[in-house]
């Protein structure tokens, strides 16, 4: 059975590469019932603290079991990659 792993997207509204994520993440989850999505908008009280924590320099920034995965624009076969690994 797989590990359990929480993804977290921290997104900003209008934001082309969060859409991108979401669409992404959406096409495949139904392959990963391990994971836990959560979408958490930077503009709210959670996403403004974890701004703080992670200091991403771009968005998304994806968190993956509570650790910094990427910031920015995410490449699809790094995060697969990553995603399998967790889960074993």
């Amino acid at each position: 059975m797989a590990k359990p792993i929480e993804l977290v997207e921290l997104s900003s509204r209008g934001c082309e590469h969060c859409e991108n994520f979401r669409k992404f993440w959406h096409s495949i989850e139904k392959d990963w019932p391990n994971v836990k999505f959560r979408d958490v908008d930077l503009a709210t009280p959670e996403g403004g603290e974890m701004l703080m924590k992670y200091m991403p320099l771009a968005s998304p920034c994806i968190i993956l079991n509570g650790e910094f995965f990427s910031a920015g624009p995410v490449n699809q076969k790094e995060f697969l990659d990553k995603r399998k690994e967790l889960s074993e």
